[in-house]
């Protein structure tokens, strides 16, 4: 059976006095890509940062069984997680290439240069505008930097929030390419918060719907995608 790698039990999250995640609870097995959907407000982003710890909590939060609640930010990214928030996230002053080594900043293996060139082998135009600031690139570039430098760290669990928004049609399709490439091939577990419904649940392996910061339906991506309220509530139908 596969394990369990990250958990939730009874998650909360609020900024200030205001409550956004009301005792959540989730899981994402090792290996498998889980989404999480729900309409703008829903707590979705609070989710992915709370997993991150750049947001107060209570509750619990394992990773490969061990409780992380309480760690800072860079230290749950040294257990292996690593975050690619909505809107891209990139230091956009900074070039395509310093990017990456940000990325690989609790590294110091003598790595770090090969997994940058499969980063440009992955994505070529960002070898092509290596010496450009990322605040240069088009918004389709910029989401390919983010992930490249999310991956500098080897995460085994990738955080991806809203990484469709606003991007063409076709950039967002190898974009997902690319993630289930990289779950096949190196099995990155990956959990991505979405609005695409269709999109997520299409190469998801599980999923979970979040309505004002509960958890109202979670099951296999196939079962959610024929689900009548989903299809309703997102799919157009």
């Amino acid at each position: 059976m596969t394990d369990v790698l990250l958990k939730a039990e009874s998650l909360t999250a609020s900024y200030g006095q205001i409550e956004v995640l009301h005792g959540i609870n989730f899981e994402v097995f090792d290996n498998e890509i889980a989404v999480i959907l729900g309409a703008n407000g829903a707590g979705k982003t609070t989710t992915i940062r709370a997993l991150s710890g750049m947001v107060e909590t209570t509750g619990i939060i394992t990773f490969k069984r061990e409780n992380i609640s309480q760690l800072e930010s860079d230290a749950i990214v040294r257990k292996g997680v690593a975050h690619v928030p909505q809107g891209r996230g990139t230091f956009p002053e900074l070039t395509v290439e310093d990017n990456l080594r940000v990325g690989a900043f609790i590294r110091s293996d003598n790595e770090v240069q090969n997994d940058i060139q499969n980063c440009y082998d992955t994505y070529p135009v960002l070898f092509e505008r290596r010496t450009q600031t990322a605040g240069s690139l088009s918004g389709g570039e910029q989401q390919m930097l983010a992930v490249s430098r999310a991956l500098m760290s080897r995460p085994q669990l990738l955080l991806l929030d809203e990484p469709s928004l606003g991007l063409a049609p076709q950039i967002v399709e190898a974009l997902f390419e690319r993630f289930l490439t990289m779950n096949k091939d190196h099995g990155t577990t990956m959990l991505i918060v979405e609005q695409n419904a269709q999109l997520a649940l299409g190469m998801a392996d599980r999923g979970y719907v979040l309505e004002a910061g509960e958890i109202v339906l979670e099951g296999s991506a196939e079962s959610l995608i024929n689900d009548e309220a989903i299809i309703r509530a997102y799919l157009g139908g």
